[in-house]
């Protein structure tokens, strides 16, 4: 798990950092999801969102039922509407998660080096002497001296609403623990993590296959992430899940690695996952801290040399109250798109938080001013070694077409696809100017009706850093003859035109099928 210097550009030029930063249509090649919540379900908010650069909303199955999170996706329909900007939609599962659970919603103080218990029966009530949870094999898998953490929803890391646990004793089904620090919990309901230790429940719980198969496949959801994901027989599983539920065949399925299991077994998750997400919440109690950022740096690196994308969690947790984030929040951010992470996940930020579309704003601006100081040229050495040879056909079309780009300084590369394949190939080599991927629909017949595919690959490809999807018309196919390129060709250099990426005199560089081969081809555009 080496790793070259930190991929900059060099040197730095000290005038850059006066510039004032650019508005563009793209407020930045990396994406970012949004968790959609209490203060972000209105029309008006994620419309906010999506002007700002939300690309995916994220629905967080953890808390509230379907109805709750079917109201907010009919907004999300408006607001993609009325914004005329697409996202993708996210089901987060529960997963293996501890709960504290708290019937009354009184609020819980805890005061530090006073003991506390931790008891299966959910009948009780919670006090502070007592705290009942949804998991009965606690007293199984934890020792003396063993430490678990009790938090809100979101481990904020701010001590004041979460709590370290040692466990002092065993007694029967019970945990006995003492308090490590005084805290307040807050709410109904509190996550529990116990450090290093393997919890035996399943990864898709039978709630999480419920939500799925009723919420998940009446809204057709692009992306599954599936939290606590320990090992690949996890995402076989969820596939084959999947693969019984209609449409939901297609929905890509992101393991969200939370602890030291998955971390373990990380090498075998990424080949049969479609993606990555660094839940480092989790991870940063389970890991000593000084360990998370290695994590981070080779866990990308992976999944980059692999081509899938990577979603990074946790960033500006103190957003959440204030309208900017502390200097080493706005330092991560920057660092997370510098080691190659393709997406931002907002969680706490966006659901509960007072800022919601100041957040994805301020978020975006950071990546962008990262993204132009980015080293394509060693990633894109580091990337072509790695890949080895004799590549692939797909793989030596797509890098030749981004080293075209950079070469002759191309505002934009144009990639025409069905499957969305080639395009994630041509983003995988990270080029420095947007992708604009021309989804061309494939009709298909079941014998009773006719079905256009297509919108699930464009959506699909809202969260691949640098990739811009547009559904073309269904009327043109994507390797017919060149007449028919043309026009498709017209749309999208009209949409660049439009979005301000493509000016008259500017170079573009097309990949398309011609019948059997691919082409890539340089454009220089007239006035």
């Amino acid at each position: 798990m080496h790793s070259s210097h930190l991929l900059l550009e060099e040197p730095i030029r000290m005038a850059s950092i006066l510039e004032p930063s650019k508005a563009s249509f793209f407020p930045a090649m990396t994406k970012i999801v949004g968790t959609l919540g209490p203060k972000s379900r209105s029309v008006e908010v994620i419309s906010g969102c999506l002007k700002a650069g939300m690309s995916v909303a994220r629905f967080d199955f953890s808390w509230g039922n379907a109805e709750y999170h079917q109201e907010t996706l009919e907004n999300l329909k408006a607001a993609v509407k009325s914004t005329k900007k697409l996202c993708a939609v996210m089901l987060d599962t529960v997963g293996a998660e501890m709960q504290v659970v708290n019937k009354s919603e009184k609020a819980i103080s805890l005061q530090a080096d006073a003991t506390v218990i931790l008891t299966p029966d959910e009948g009780q009530e919670a006090s502070s002497q007592l705290l009942p949870i949804n998991f009965d094999g606690l007293s199984k898998a934890v020792k003396k001296g063993d430490t678990i953490f009790v938090g809100q929803y979101l481990f904020t890391g701010s001590e004041t609403t979460s709590v370290w646990l040692e466990v002092s004793e065993v007694k029967g089904n019970d945990v006995v623990c003492v308090i490590k620090n005084s805290a307040t919990l807050a709410g109904s309901l509190f996550t529990l993590h116990a450090s290093q230790i393997h919890i035996d429940l399943p990864t898709l719980s039978d709630k999480d296959k419920e939500a799925i198969s009723t919420w998940g496949v009446q809204n057709k959801i692009d992306f599954l992430s599936l939290s606590y994901t320990r090992h690949a027989e996890d995402v076989r599983q969820a596939r084959e899940f999947l693969s019984k539920l209609g449409d939901l065949y297609q929905t890509q399925i992101f393991a969200k690695i939370e602890n030291i299991e998955g971390l373990n077994h990380f090498d075998e998750i990424l080949q049969e996952a479609d993606g990555i997400i660094l839940s480092r919440g989790n991870l940063g109690i389970d890991l000593p801290p000084e360990k998370v950022f290695l994590f981070q740096k080779a866990a990308l690196y992976k999944c980059n040399m692999a081509g899938k994308p990577a979603v990074v969690t946790r960033v500006v947790d103190s957003m959440t109250d204030n309208l900017r984030p502390t200097r080493a929040e706005a330092t991560d951010v920057a660092n997370a798109v510098l080691d190659g992470s393709d997406a931002i996940l907002l969680g706490a930020e966006t659901l509960r938080g007072l800022y919601p579309v100041e957040t994805i704003s301020i978020v975006g601006k950071i990546c962008a001013e990262a993204e132009k100081v980015f080293n394509q040229d060693l990633y894109f050495k580091k990337t072509v070694k790695y890949v080895g040879e004799p590549m692939t056909h797909l793989e030596s079309i797509a890098s030749s077409a981004v080293r075209a780009a950079i070469k002759v300084k191309a505002s934009v590369i144009i990639c025409f696809t069905s499957s969305g394949r080639a395009a994630r190939l041509i983003a995988k080599y990270r080029p420095t100017m947007p992708v604009l991927s021309v989804v061309i629909p494939r009709l298909k017949t079941n014998q009773l009706k006719w079905s256009f595919s297509g919108a699930f690959e464009a959506r699909q490809s809202l969260i691949v850093r640098g990739l811009f999807p547009m559904l073309a018309d269904p009327r043109h196919p994507a390797e017919a003859t060149s007449a028919t390129n043309e026009s498709v060709l017209k749309v999208a250099l009209d949409h660049g035109k439009a979005s301000g990426v493509i000016k008259s005199h500017d170079r573009v560089v097309v990949c398309q099928k011609v019948g059997d081969a691919s082409v890539v081809k340089i454009i220089e555009l007239d006035d």
